[in-house]
């Protein structure tokens, strides 16, 4: 505590006291709308056992119509004051405050019964709205005051008014989306009306004693977005209203820059929250990127904001605070902002959880019971799948020894963690280090293990990783200019000026993107990242946009050319919510992405490639270097030998199964097989 003294000071609202400055945030989960109601439970109350101050809930629909998606969670009777009940009384039970946050999701709401304040289509959705009128304006501010009400009726300290992200009360306040003549729209002081009777029916409803949060957009980064005067023209009058404390939103969902992906960087967007900090009396929670207590505590301790809100980091790991607090930050599973397990299961409508921490949302299915017999096990390979393993066997009791061929660990997180943007992934392995020494694990790094090395163990375990599939493009083999992407990471190959990478999954990505950046990386230098995306002060510019196209190149001093043979969109299978912004970032640089791609032969002058099945204009890309990127092959040799010997093993991550290659899948798998054995 004494190293995070803001962090954990209490918070005195005269009603409520909240026993440190950090908020669980809201995230969309899916547990609701599984109805395994023990389940939502065991989520929670393990988040509220970890020491967490206020824990606010995924969003909650008010009625059918501003739901996110048909069948989504609501509060609207009596049925759901009863259900989750069971959830704040846990809560409660086990220390930690419970807010709901209520989501109107307007013309964002997969439906064809979406309503906004004008029949303005989202860009993000296939469904037009329908525009309100004043009947159906006052149906949804009394819906969303009912909503409340129950919320309160169910134990719920309070609430949290989604006024942010581009959602139904947000669509009212600009004119982007509201194109209203009447009361609700135009001036200001009318588009402001709808957030305002809310909050003031909401009150009406629940009384002084009762939490209302409100997350306010104070950057929307979209064009015709709030102004900074608007901005602390609604936070004023929301306090006037009788708002307790204001959440920062940052950015609609349909805005083309990045928020909360990891390349962005940590607390990217604190100054925002700085700049309303004194303007309104009431508490101010910063929120997005902030992933660790040194960047929390640095958030408090700059006057940036009252209370921090973290939410994928308590995905990672629900003891995130306790740790902190007893000074076991080394302990913390980071959040490495990749959003594969989270945002992507979410906007793909699966259930929510976490690449680091497989438990997250199934806590009470993945369960890490202590062994009453201890086992010896052998496990080959210290890469994703290999060191889940081994920490969650060691975790439960059992002696685990670690062989692997680097000098090492990591796998190929440690290419990952070369790439600008991806520097989270070096927390990742220190985070593995930290807890293989923690768990007494026997770790023999620099050592092929053979068949003779894991006789006598109880159990084997081979997380052997892949080997780079070859090409045999004609001509290779002569080739001189022709290197695989593991030579680019691992000898710092000598590369080009002008470059061809075969191959546009995750890792040819990664390679343009490590070949084309110079310099500093963005993601660590905030001043860098927000000129390159066009984030400028919302007192400058309305909603923090640039009007300046300047931002939109950022030219690299590389020729490079990202190829593949599908003749689809590429990055097609890239992540839900961040392959957008891989694409963005290349286009940037001037990398030439192109598919449908044949590779006819390698050339003294460069790549000879055709096009389509017919295999048309036939052409050299003039490359002096060329990169293989093209997959990967499960690396089998010392399955196939302890096969021969029929040793009992299993294999798992990559050695498993190598198309595609999926850390998230790897360390799923490893956690899994662990709890098992």
């Amino acid at each position: 505590m004494k190293q995070f003294p803001n962090l954990f000071r209490p918070l005195d609202l005269g009603f409520l006291t909240l026993k440190n400055r950090v908020i669980m945030g809201s995230m969309h989960t899916g547990l609701e709308e599984v109805g395994d109601w023990n389940r939502i439970v065991e989520f929670y109350k393990s988040r509220a056992l970890g020491e967490v101050g206020l824990i606010i809930t995924g969003g909650i629909g008010p009625n059918p119509e501003g739901s996110v998606l048909p069948g989504a969670a609501m509060m609207v009777n009596e049925k759901d004051v009863k259900n989750h009940k069971m959830v704040t009384e846990a809560v409660h039970d086990a220390g930690a405050k419970m807010a709901m946050q209520i989501l109107h999701a307007g013309r964002y709401a997969y439906s064809d019964k979406a309503v906004a304040p004008s029949a303005v289509k989202a860009p993000i959705s296939p469904f037009s709205p329908s525009e309100l009128d004043e009947e159906g304006i006052e149906k949804q501010i009394s819906d969303i005051s009912r909503s409340a009400y129950l919320a309160q009726c169910a134990g719920y300290d309070g609430v949290e008014i989604m006024g942010s992200e581009g959602y139904l009360i947000n669509q009212f306040l600009v004119c982007h989306t509201n194109k209203r003549v009447d009361r609700w729209g135009g001036s200001y002081e009318n588009r402001m009306r709808f957030p305002l009777e809310v909050v003031k029916r909401i009150r009406k409803d629940v009384g002084d004693k009762f939490l209302i949060i409100y997350r306010l957009s104070l950057i929307d980064l979209i064009p015709e977005g709030s102004s900074w005067e608007e901005v602390i023209c609604l936070g004023k009058k929301l306090e006037n209203a009788g708002v307790n404390i204001i959440n920062s939103g940052i950015g609609w969902h349909e805005a083309r820059i990045p928020t909360i992906a990891t390349s962005v960087p940590r607390s990217a967007f604190s100054w925002v929250t700085k700049k309303l900090y004194g303007e309104v009396s009431i508490p101010i929670i910063a929120s997005n990127r902030i992933n660790s207590p040194l960047i929390a505590e640095a958030v408090l301790a700059d006057k940036c904001a009252d209370l921090v809100s973290l939410a994928r980091p308590f995905l990672a790991d629900q003891d995130f605070v306790i740790k902190a607090k007893q000074g076991r930050t080394k302990e913390i599973v980071p959040c490495i902002a990749c959003n594969q397990a989270c945002l992507d299961h979410t906007f793909s409508m699966k259930l929510t959880s976490c690449l680091v921490n497989p438990r997250a949302c199934h806590e009470t299915s993945l369960v890490y019971k202590k062994v009453k017999k201890s086992k010896r096990i052998a496990v080959v390979g210290a890469g994703p799948a290999g060191l889940s393993f081994s920490i969650t066997a060691a975790q439960r009791g059992h002696k685990v020894t670690l062989y692997e061929e680097k000098f090492q660990i990591g796998g190929q997180l440690n290419f990952a963690k070369m790439i600008p943007g991806k520097e989270e992934f070096i927390g990742l392995i220190d985070f593995y280090e930290n807890e293989i020494a923690r768990l007494d694990i026997q770790l023999k790094t620099g050592f092929k293990a053979k068949k003779s090395d894991l006789l006598g163990f109880d159990h084997i375990v081979l997380a052997t990783g892949v080997s780079p599939r070859d090409t045999d493009i004609p001509g290779q083999s002569s080739a001189k200019n022709i290197i695989g992407y593991k030579e680019v990471f691992e000898k710092q190959a000598n590369i080009g000026k002008k470059v061809a990478i075969i191959g546009a999954g995750g890792i040819g990505f990664d390679i343009a993107e490590f070949i084309s950046n110079s310099g500093t990386s963005a993601t660590l230098d905030l001043q860098k990242w927000l000129k390159e995306w066009g984030v400028v002060d919302p007192e400058l510019e309305r909603g923090g946009l640039s009007q300046s196209r300047d931002h939109e190149q950022c030219p690299t001093d590389r020729e490079i050319y990202l190829l593949q043979r599908k003749n689809e969109r590429i990055g097609k299978k890239l992540g839900k919510t961040t392959g957008w912004i891989h694409r963005k970032s290349l286009a940037k640089k001037g990398v030439q992405m192109i598919s449908g791609v044949n590779y006819e032969k390698i050339s003294p002058e460069g790549l000879v490639v055709s096009f389509g099945d017919a295999k048309e204009d036939l052409k050299t890309l003039k490359v002096d270097t060329i990169i293989i990127c093209a997959g990967q092959e499960p690396e089998k040799k010392l399955a196939n030998s302890l096969s021969d010997s029929k040793t009992d093993f299993q294999i798992i991550g990559g050695a498993d199964m190598a198309k595609e290659l999926d850390a998230k899948r790897a360390i799923d798998q490893g956690c899994r097989l662990a709890a098992q054995i």
